[in-house]
């Protein structure tokens, strides 16, 4: 990844993603696709009704085939998490977990809308009173209280690096840490206190007060951020004003040329709405990955 803007940046590694990234590289221009197939909701699914896809096949060998055709055609790509967006003109800057901050004339929001949940005793009772699944939205609720994050991706670091701007006290509950060794050098420089256990139950009547763990420990906290993956679309959406829908507020706001209320954003796939298919997921990233292409080039040539 050089200096220079990409033209278009994909965030995102799932079939809407992969489909943006072959149509936006074909119309010559510079793609990145940010994420990993992995994560993707179709990673661990078997497929036997897609069109011209004869049989059942593993969602993993799709994507990996995918993924290789988006790099034949002159997509780069790169494993790394977005951390934050902000904008400046015409430009959109993203903050990656490295530390590194990398400039696009057009972004395309490709990350799915599942938040997954730890699934353990007290989570759906005290959901909404000290269990939250985005610090960027709560996290001024919690000013001068003691905290508690869990998870081991950069979600969750990055979390609990923005609450001790907010929380007296604030603790990260992850057995392992999976991230980039510049974002566990910003966590181990910092007031965070890294609990290596797990989650067993969370505890409160009306509102949380405390976590048993793996260890037997149990940890006082006025609040559990539920952070288990990478930033969520949404997450990352509203810190630069990308509208919901007005119906749920759960998923990005498109037109037909799947762009959002800010131009030169795009969105597809299941964060767009339901249905949750592959083939809908690639249509929209066709169109997606099309018309952001087109913007990018725009951009480029009046600069």
């Amino acid at each position: 990844m050089s200096g220079q803007p990409y033209d278009v940046v994909i965030i995102g590694a799932g079939p809407a993603g992969i489909q943006a990234a072959i149509h936006a590289s074909r119309k010559k221009t510079r793609v990145l696709v940010l994420g990993r197939i992995e994560n993707s909701a179709l990673y661990n699914a078997h497929i036997e009704n897609y069109a011209f896809v004869a049989g059942i096949s593993t969602g993993a060998d799709l994507l990996r085939v995918g993924l290789e055709q988006a790099k034949n055609f002159g997509a780069e790509t790169s494993a790394e998490d977005v951390l934050k967006i902000s904008q400046e003109e015409n430009l959109f800057h993203l903050e990656l977990e490295s530390g590194t901050t990398i400039t696009a004339r057009s972004l395309i929001f490709c990350m799915g809308v599942s938040k997954k949940k730890l699934s353990v005793p007290g989570e759906k009772e005290l959901s909404g009173r000290g269990v939250s699944y985005c610090v960027d939205c709560d996290a001024n609720f919690y000013r001068g209280a003691v905290v508690t994050v869990t998870g081991d991706r950069s979600a969750a670091v990055d979390g609990a690096l923005t609450l001790l701007d907010y929380a007296s006290k604030v603790y990260l509950v992850a057995e392992e840490l999976h991230v980039s060794k510049e974002l566990f050098a910003r966590l181990e420089a910092s007031k965070v206190e890294h609990v290596a256990s797990s989650i067993k139950q969370i505890n409160g009547d009306r509102v949380v007060t405390s976590l048993l763990l793996a260890n037997g420990q149990s940890l006082e906290t006025e609040g559990i951020f539920i952070e288990l993956g990478s930033k969520g679309a949404l997450e990352l959406a509203t810190q630069i004003g990308v509208q919901l829908d007005t119906e749920s507020f759960k998923y990005i706001a498109t037109n037909r040329q799947q762009g959002t209320n800010i131009a030169g954003i795009y969105a597809a796939g299941d964060i767009v709405g339901p249905p949750y298919q592959m083939a809908k997921a690639v249509g929209e990233g066709c169109v997606a990955g099309m018309e952001a292409a087109t913007y990018a080039r725009k951009i480029r040539q009046a600069e």
